[in-house]
């Protein structure tokens, strides 16, 4: 693509070179740059791109996009620079147009709030599919379309990254994209280029503090998606937002909504409410009433939480017009996310539960469910992540101690900190809640903890292991290994079997 044409858009400053040369490639990691292609300068959580620029104009970049130029480094003669005032936007400008917007070529409906994305664009993706649309999905398990599913690095890819999928999922034919959108990827300019035509707010309590240093800005991060709703070229599509109105944060993001808004819930005054809802071991089975009537429905996912997610998945139904009969069929189906309420198969006469649950609201409607539906004792094992909100360990503690007949306290990720110290600080909460309390334990190793809380029960008790779900690695320090909780489970299940047999 000629420079010109990729920089349309964008306000910038020529610090040298001309504006005269094609760039084959644009890239934002040094160690992918090749030879005249485009290097964009980033800051990134851990390392700032600017720190790079020499090692991209060895490794052959021709075009440099900075906020800051260093004043010793020497620029090659026929190089050229361009200053922005913000390259992560420019990234994602420049990205959109490498690639010819490909947002603009399907439907794109966003799925943002603290829990139940995952579960929600997974319902969605079965309602779309039911109807014989073309769906991808862009979210915290995987990247899927076309029959293709990719590995997740992160819940929201980087912009340029995006448009690159972006791009592959209008060359497939994919007609719907269905994509979580996470705080840091509004924060960080990572969906500024995306045109939204449907926004979901699922809920919002507290997460990622580390990153956004409160609430309040935590909830303009989310925020963003709905004010820019409206905007875009416009591709015949009807622009919605489906806005949870049974949580506190709901009166903000519907001020900030650009385009229609409706709300589901519980609640009087909803467009798509919930007028009664049963929920067991068995899954949930609820009624909704909408502008288009009612429906009844059944679904093997379990717990209140998920009849919110259903609402959402129901609204977005009827936004793409898909027959009640098709959202009842596709939500009926859909009894497995991975890592969310994953039951792992037993045959000693207890429940065991793999659950993402990593914050303190969703810890706390997991125990919860567990603790109403099983007959016996509810046995917890969970950590928490490293270099990560460190406000949430106590608030964790003292949830699990609240709900826990027994609880493991272990490690999650815990990435540069001392495992130790951050069980530590889970602890404080635990013991705020039961002071002098000895129905838990601490155990660093996860294996070990789970094999302690596995091995503590007995019939009818559940074991619940919250925190990392569908993940399989752990990162330890700057090594990151193989482990999944679903695995670990399962084969210290089989070795129990087979002690009894033998």
């Amino acid at each position: 693509m000629r420079l010109k044409e990729l920089v349309e858009g964008l306000d910038f400053v020529c610090l040298a070179g001309d504006m005269e040369r094609d760039i084959p490639s644009l890239h934002y990691d040094s160690r992918e740059v090749n030879s005249g292609s485009m290097f964009v300068a980033i800051r990134g959580l851990q390392r700032d791109g600017h720190d790079f620029l020499r090692a991209a104009l060895e490794a052959g970049a021709c075009t440099l996009v900075v906020e800051r130029l260093p004043p010793a480094l020497a620029i090659p003669e026929g190089v050229t620079v361009l200053m922005v005032p913000d390259s992560r936007w420019a990234l994602a400008r420049m990205a959109a147009n490498f690639y010819r917007h490909p947002s603009r070529r399907m439907r794109v409906v966003g799925v943002t709030g603290t829990n139940g994305k995952t579960t929600t664009t997974y319902l969605i993706e079965a309602i779309l599919a039911q109807a014989g649309h073309r769906a991808g999905v862009i979210g915290t398990v995987s990247y899927r379309f076309a029959g293709r599913v990719l590995p997740a690095e992160r819940t929201t890819p980087e912009s340029l990254d995006l448009q690159r999928i972006l791009s592959q999922m209008a060359a497939a034919g994919v007609e719907y994209l269905v994509m979580e959108v996470s705080s840091h990827s509004l924060e960080l300019n990572r969906v500024a280029e995306c045109e939204f035509d449907l926004a979901i707010f699922t809920n919002l309590t507290p997460d990622h503090l580390d990153f956004h240093q409160d609430l309040e800005h935590y909830r303009k991060a989310k925020l963003r998606l709905f004010a820019k709703l409206g905007e875009g070229k416009g591709k015949g599509v009807r622009k919605m937002a489906l806005i949870n109105r049974d949580d506190p944060s709901a009166p903000e993001m519907e001020r900030a909504c650009t385009a229609e808004t409706w709300g589901f819930g519980f609640g009087d005054g909803c467009e798509i409410r919930a007028c009664h809802l049963e929920t067991g071991l068995g899954g949930t089975r609820l009624v909704v009433q909408t502008p288009r009537g009612r429906i009844s429905l059944r679904s093997p996912l379990i717990g209140e939480h998920n009849g919110y997610n259903i609402l959402a998945a129901v609204g977005a139904g009827l936004w793409a017009d898909v027959p009640f009969v098709a959202i009842a069929e596709a939500i009926g189906r859909v009894g497995l996310v991975p890592g969310r309420w994953e039951r792992i198969p037993s045959g000693l006469g207890f429940e065991v539960v793999v659950d993402y649950a990593h914050t303190p609201d969703a810890l706390e409607r997991v125990l919860k469910i567990g603790k109403r539906l099983c007959p016996g004792k509810l046995i917890t094992v969970f950590g928490c992540g490293g270099d990560r909100d460190r406000s949430k360990r106590p608030l964790m503690g003292e949830v699990a101690a609240r709900w826990s007949d027994y609880l493991v306290l272990t490690s999650d990720n815990p990435r540069n900190e001392d495992p130790l110290d951050i069980i530590a600080e889970i602890e404080e909460g635990v013991r705020r809640a039961f002071p002098g309390s000895s129905n838990y334990v601490k155990i660093e190793d996860r294996r070990k903890a789970i094999q302690e809380a596995i091995g503590a029960a007995r019939e009818g008790d559940l074991v619940i292991i919250a925190g990392k779900g569908h993940e399989t690695y752990q990162i330890l320090k700057d090594k990151t290994i193989p482990f999944d909780d679903r695995e670990v489970a399962r084969s210290i299940l089989r070795e129990i079997e087979e002690r009894r047999k033998g």
